[in-house]
């Protein structure tokens, strides 16, 4: 989809009319890839690489105007934006903490703890965590969660379970439903 000749996904589409005034779509998406795959691959596909500099204005320009911006990654902490720079590389370059989304399914708790480890050996603070239901017949799936908020020193920000939703925007607002962010804010 393209909106004011900028290429957008579904999800940034809804976001800009979700939040109704005139944003420069180009500082909500910097980056849009055809293929939904990591982000170095897809870029080399077309053509063109990850500036990390174009990521930074961005974020300094929706800072300037908004009290809060949310930094959503793509494809994992460690995954590769270029040949020397990964998404790791991004809340390090602009100051940020991180929220890990754990996707709730055989292997996560491995990966979740490997990747507070990655988060906080490169001196990042681990905000808060979101268990995400990806397979919604996971064997012991409180049991997981339940080990993840004794060994992940972050607070769960909550349970999304597997939602079905119509559209981008009613599955956001579902999702919504399902996270806590009190203690981001204090």
């Amino acid at each position: 989809m393209s909106v004011g000749g900028v290429d957008l996904n579904e999800d940034v589409h809804q976001l800009i009319a979700v939040y109704g005034s005139d944003i420069d779509a180009t500082l909500v998406n910097p980056y849009c890839f055809a293929e939904a795959i990591a982000p170095h691959i897809a870029a080399k596909h077309e053509g063109r690489s990850v500036d990390l500099a174009v990521l930074e204005r961005a974020f300094a320009e929706l800072s300037r105007t908004h009290d809060g911006v949310l930094v959503e990654g793509a494809g994992g902490f460690l995954v590769p934006l270029s040949a020397d720079e990964s998404m790791a590389t991004l809340p390090q370059r602009l100051g940020l903490g991180v929220i890990l989304v754990v996707g709730m399914r055989l292997g996560c708790l491995n990966h979740a703890l490997l990747t507070a480890e990655a988060i906080r050996a490169r001196g990042l603070t681990l905000a808060g965590w979101v268990a995400n239901s990806v397979d919604p017949d996971m064997h012991s799936l409180a049991e997981n969660i339940d080990t993840l908020k004794a060994m992940l020193d972050a607070p769960c920000l909550g349970h999304v379970p597997r939602i079905t939703a119509p559209d981008t925007l009613a599955a956001a607002r579902i999702t919504a439903t399902h996270l806590h962010i009190e203690p981001l804010l204090g």
